[in-house]
Order: structure tokens, then C-alpha cells, then sequence
């Protein structure tokens, strides 16, 4: 009787927990990128990449065929539940980072990694320009071995090949990606006439369609 009457009160709590929202579910998916990962379902994957202004490399991502969904956050750092406001004096150790959710059966990890260093300059230190600090900086994160050797041979290649070895990217594992606050979740698309994105987003995304047109796409 006395363990029917503890699981009773076990139940009892657990369905406060889940009608009343005592448990935060930004939290949860900042806490752990597994659980980030598997939000959209259980044939995408998830790539993170850092390369300036979020708004300008979620635009880009999402213009490429197979990925689903670009999300703006912030990873790389060490501290927890970064904000816009804190990321921006640099004292956080974050990037600003989007999360790719892409179905690999149309556009590998490694088309990815093509797009991600085709589309910005990895030999700046500390920014893209007009941006400039840590939180802009460029870091290719992986999930796993074959993901770092990918990012790693594209390097190689590109400082022996374009860049004489001045490639300044990181290359990081990914630990936990803290989402972005609401209103930076696809703001070049809904914020077409803002000064930023029609001076910088918008004439960076256009370069990069202009560069690869064959992994865009299809206008509706």
C-alpha cells in the first residue's frame, strides 16, 4: 500500500510538471544539442557554423537545397544562457552560430562545409566585415571525427591552394548551442528594409548565390 501511495504521489507531480510549465523548454533545448538536434525529426541532422553576423549566415544556409531550417544562437563559449546583449562585449566566449538542420540525403555535411568557407573570408581574425570582435568570429564545429577530418582537409586545402595558410578558423567540437531570442530568428527575411540587411545581409547572401548557383534552391 505505502508503494502504491509513493508512485500516486509521483504521478501527481509529474503531471504538474507537464501542465503547468515547471520545467523551461528553452532550456532544455539549450542544455544539451542532442535534444536541439532531434527537434525536427528523426532524419535531420544538425551542422553549426560561425561566420560573422547570424543574420547574414542563416539567410545563406537557408537558400541551400536539403536544409530545412537555420536557427541563430550562440556556442563556443563558457559561459551559460548567453544573451544578444552579453555575446556582444565579448566577455562570454560565444560566437554568433546558426545550427543547420539538413536532410543528408540531399546535401552532405561536406557540401555544408563548402558552402560555409565559400561564403565568407576564414582569414579574417575576429570578424566579418563591417563586424568585428570575438563573437563574430569563424569556427566550424563538429559532432564527431569524420565531421572534424572534413572540416580539417577543406582547411588544408584552402590554405595551400587560396589562402597561403593564413585560414584563421576554428575548428571546435560543438558542446551546447544556446538558441537566439525570437526576433532574430529569420530577420533578413522578415526584415528586408532594414538598413543592416539591405546594406550587408542582403549583397552578401546575393554573392554567394551568384558563386553557387548549382546547390540553391528551386524558386517558388
Amino acid at each position: 500500500m505505502k508503494a502504491i501511495k509513493t508512485l500516486s504521489v509521483i504521478t501527481i507531480f509529474l503531471f504538474f510538471i507537464s501542465c503547468f510549465g515547471f520545467s523551461n523548454e528553452k532550456d532544455i533545448l539549450n542544455s544539451n544539442s542532442e535534444i536541439l538536434e532531434n527537434s525536427i525529426n528523426s532524419n535531420t541532422k544538425v551542422a553549426y557554423f560561425a561566420s560573422g553576423c547570424f543574420w547574414c549566415v542563416e539567410a545563406i544556409f537557408e537558400s541551400v537545397r536539403g536544409v530545412e531550417e537555420a536557427v541563430s544562437g550562440y556556442a563556443g563559449g563558457h559561459t551559460k544562457n548567453p544573451t544578444y546583449e552579453s555575446s556582444n562585449t565579448g566577455k562570454t566566449g560565444h560566437a554568433e552560430t546558426v545550427a543547420v538542420y539538413y536532410n543528408p540525403e540531399v546535401v552532405s555535411f561536406k557540401t555544408l562545409v563548402t558552402v560555409y568557407f565559400g561564403s565568407h573570408n576564414p582569414t579574417t581574425v575576429n570578424g566579418q566585415h563591417p563586424d568585428y570582435g570575438s563573437q563574430y568570429r569563424s569556427i566550424a564545429f563538429y559532432s564527431n571525427n569524420t565531421e572534424k577530418q572534413i572540416i580539417e582537409d577543406m582547411i588544408a586545402k584552402l590554405n595551400k591552394e587560396v589562402y597561403n595558410g593564413k585560414v584563421a578558423t576554428e575548428v571546435k567540437k560543438i558542446d551546447t548551442f544556446y538558441k537566439a531570442e525570437e526576433y532574430h530568428q529569420d530577420f533578413e527575411k522578415r526584415n528586408p528594409n532594414q538598413p543592416y540587411v539591405k546594406a550587408v545581409s542582403i549583397p552578401r547572401l546575393n554573392r554567394f548565390k551568384a558563386k553557387f548557383p548549382e546547390l540553391l534552391k528551386k524558386e517558388k
